[in-house]
């Protein structure tokens, strides 16, 4: 596969990528459990000569390397995810597969902190040739709440950094090709409960009480229209109810039902507007109903917005570094990542790496998704470029 990047990464730091990469994925661990990760991580570090690794949110961790030639001491944040998921790996073809029932990296994030230990390697060696800062930060929890991401804005790990780095792996892409988009890239992810309250009575008397299963019916359907009446069609807005939990018998009528869903919506100014309109939406129904609502949101992660310069900035790299045919432009996705707390604070780019090759076509969360090693040194050593240029500007 060519690289086009001049061996950014030595023999030695190759190895120790691709071995971190089989090693995580042989002990996978769910987010907020990445203890072994985090020491394994730690001390490849240290046998590279790296030390002062600080952790954050318990199981993350993060190193700067400091550059020490002279010029404009701007500074990067690159952040690779290291987090598995909750799915029986059906892959035995693979040697490094996973050994923990029940879970595996099904979404490339043993790939993703490899890049990131790649990075930090080369910069670490490079160090005398060039000026400013790198974070590398192996984040954590990026699957599931409490949030790695969220961690990092608030403990002000991005405080004082001109831009940040992310990436996804993509099996829509060609493996040996690059995608990315200017904008928004992914959509907001908040949950909610909703509490729909009426009043009990015998299923033979309706009148004499509050039906919480039609108010809950009548919310269903009209919150909807808050997607497909208030909201721009290409916010690409969902809706989702994922749980309704209600009723005792078939004689009694309901008093409460609990529903829980998300909000989703690739716009940083609309995404309140719409978590409003569905709690609106909700009162509003109950009250119709002689009912009354409690609704709760736990805001979850921003829409990731990718930078248009620095996006410009990548795509020309991927032209002269691997030919014009492995650039890719997307859509944006309607899922969501929690790189979006990063930029929310920073200029950003988030770009997507293919995987999709015969053998490897099964999508990410899924228990056949695979993604060949030699992806993973080609996709660093194109980063490391990457953070280079954007030190030198």
């Amino acid at each position: 596969m060519k690289t086009g990047t001049n061996g950014l990464l030595s023999g030695l730091e190759r190895e120790a990528a691709i071995g971190l990469r089989h090693a995580m994925h042989r002990e996978p661990e769910l987010s907020n459990q990445e203890w072994k990760t985090q020491e394994r991580i730690i001390r490849i570090l240290k046998g590279f000569g790296i030390s002062g690794a600080r952790t954050f949110h318990g199981t993350g961790v993060y190193i700067d390397i400091q550059g020490l030639a002279s010029g404009p001491n701007r500074s990067v944040v690159l952040r690779g995810d290291i987090d598995a998921l909750p799915i029986q790996e059906d892959r035995s073809d693979l040697l490094h597969r996973s050994q923990v029932p029940g879970v595996m990296h099904a979404c490339g994030h043993d790939m993703h902190g490899s890049i990131a230990l790649g990075t930090a390697l080369a910069f670490h060696r490079m160090r005398e040739n060039f000026s400013g800062r790198v974070r590398v930060i192996f984040q954590p929890a990026e699957e599931a709440e409490p949030l790695g991401g969220r961690t990092v804005a608030e403990e002000k790990l991005l405080d004082g950094f001109d831009a940040a780095v992310g990436f996804h792996v993509h099996t829509d892409i060609p493996a040996g090709a690059y995608g990315a988009r200017a904008g928004a890239v992914t959509k907001s992810a908040d949950q909610f409960t909703l509490e729909l309250i009426g009043m009990m009575a015998h299923g033979a008397a309706p009148s004499a009480g509050v039906d919480a299963i039609s108010i809950a019916g009548a919310f269903v359907n009209e919150v909807q229209k808050v997607v497909s009446r208030e909201m721009p069609a290409d916010d690409g807005a969902i809706v989702t109810i994922g749980t309704i939990h209600g009723g005792e018998a078939t004689n009694i009528i309901c008093p409460s039902v609990i529903l829980t869903g998300t909000i989703r919506t690739s716009s940083p100014e609309r995404r309140g507007h719409l978590a409003r309109r569905v709690r609106e939406v909700a009162e509003g129904v109950a009250v119709l109903h002689r009912g009354r609502a409690e609704f709760t949101l736990q805001s979850g992660e921003p829409p990731v917005v990718n930078d248009d310069a620095m996006v410009e900035r990548f795509r020309r790299l991927v032209v002269q570094s691997v030919g014009e045919r492995k650039y890719v432009e997307r859509q944006a996705e309607s899922g969501s990542d929690d790189f979006g707390f990063y930029s929310e604070r920073l200029p950003s780019i988030y770009f997507w790496f293919g995987s999709r090759e015969p053998g490897n076509e099964s999508g990410v969360h899924t228990p056949s998704f695979g993604a060949s090693d030699d992806i993973v040194v080609p996709t660093a050593e194109l980063a490391i470029r990457y953070c280079l240029e954007l030190l030198q500007s």
